[in-house]
């Protein structure tokens, strides 16, 4: 599912304009870019949570040239889904199916 397809559902089921529901969408993701750029986390309840999470520093080889690079200490998003998110996955017929 594309982010277009997300914007035509939403829009089919709420019956607000696409033009508006892809303006909310997007507004929604600069929020979260912009917060988490800033160091906040995301909490939103019965969905899950967008957080930062540290990466420690390490050193990373190159096999081909047998040089070695020490990567800082960094941060990278994440997203944490909820129990009531995974729960409703878990127990879904179609999830299911599509694994066989």
């Amino acid at each position: 599912m594309t982010k277009a397809d997300v914007i035509a559902e939403i829009a089919e089921k709420t019956g607000i304009d696409k033009a508006d529901v892809t303006t909310a969408i997007e507004a929604f993701f600069s929020v979260v870019k912009n917060s988490m750029s800033n160091g906040e986390n995301i909490y939103v309840r019965g969905f899950g949570s967008f957080v930062n999470k540290k990466r420690a520093r390490k050193i990373a080889r190159n096999i081909s040239r047998n040089t070695a690079i020490i990567i800082d200490e960094h941060y990278i998003p994440s997203f944490k889904p909820s129990k009531v998110f995974v729960e409703k996955i878990k127990s879904s017929d179609k999830v299911r199916a599509l694994n066989g």
